[in-house]
């Protein structure tokens, strides 16, 4: 296990947290001058003084699905009332496992275009919807994929001049078994894997057979994985691609990188 490798050394602009997993002010100890907070339901939803105090050491950016109540432009926005200055937000569809059956009926394209038109420097999530996400403009917030690379070359090459984000979860360590409690799950629930995998096979450290051979490649396309050298190189690549911000969700926690 790797010890004392903090996201900065590997390239990493910003971190990502979920604020079902860990105490959001905790950002404030890593060296990452951008914190991105995920939606995992309104319960989770940070308070207006939790947010305005990590605002005051590191820029903020508050995922925020324009179909949930709360956030949606078209229908009750009141949650963006909460939010203080300096809070900027990235504009997704929303995850339907944190949306109601009426939000998940909700139309994206009406209200991405609604909230892009008020937000300031908005980011906008292209999971799903790439062509819609390209159309509102706005930093293009990516996932990781095993054809990001592919992807950004393709839009730097036809003139595509505006900001790309590239968030993935991120481990640092060249622990297997690790890696793969870490983000094996995460892995195997993109449909390229999840169609490769053995039915009923484990996608943490105790997968073993063809599954954790699958597992084990896969992990790499879709996460930042491996010793510092790896992940670094595997950054830089990124950034030659096209990419402007690497957005590294810490999959361990916090308390292995800072």
């Amino acid at each position: 296990m790797l010890t004392g490798v903090t996201l900065d050394d590997v390239g990493i602009d910003a971190a990502a947290l979920k604020p079902a997993e860990v105490d959001v002010t905790a950002a404030s100890d890593l060296d990452v001058s951008t914190v991105t907070i995920d939606y995992e339901g309104a319960g989770h939803l940070p308070d207006r003084s939790t947010l305005a105090a990590l605002a005051d050491q590191k820029r903020v950016r508050l995922t925020t699905p324009v179909r949930a109540d709360g956030f949606d432009p078209l229908g009750d926005d009141s949650a963006l009332a909460t939010l203080p200055d300096g809070v900027g937000r990235v504009l997704v569809a929303g995850h339907d496992a944190y949306l109601t059956n009426d939000e998940a009926e909700r139309a994206v394209v009406p209200r991405l275009e609604a909230a892009a038109a008020t937000a300031t420097d908005p980011w906008v999530g292209t999971e799903g919807i790439e062509r819609v996400a390209l159309a509102i403009g706005g930093t293009q917030f990516e996932l990781l994929s095993r054809s990001t690379g592919r992807d950004l070359r393709a839009l730097r090459t036809a003139g595509f001049e505006g900001e790309i984000a590239v968030y993935a979860p991120t481990v640092l360590t060249d622990d297997e078994s690790e890696i793969l409690d870490a983000v094996g799950d995460y892995a195997a629930r993109r449909g390229p894997v999840r169609a490769a995998l053995p039915d009923g096979a484990a996608t943490d450290a105790t997968a073993s057979g063809r599954a954790r051979d699958v597992l084990t490649q896969a992990v790499g396309d879709y996460a930042l994985v491996g010793d510092p050298e790896t992940v670094a190189e595997r950054i830089e690549q990124l950034r030659a691609a096209g990419a402007d911000a690497i957005v590294g969700y810490p999959a361990r926690g916090i308390e292995p990188v800072r």
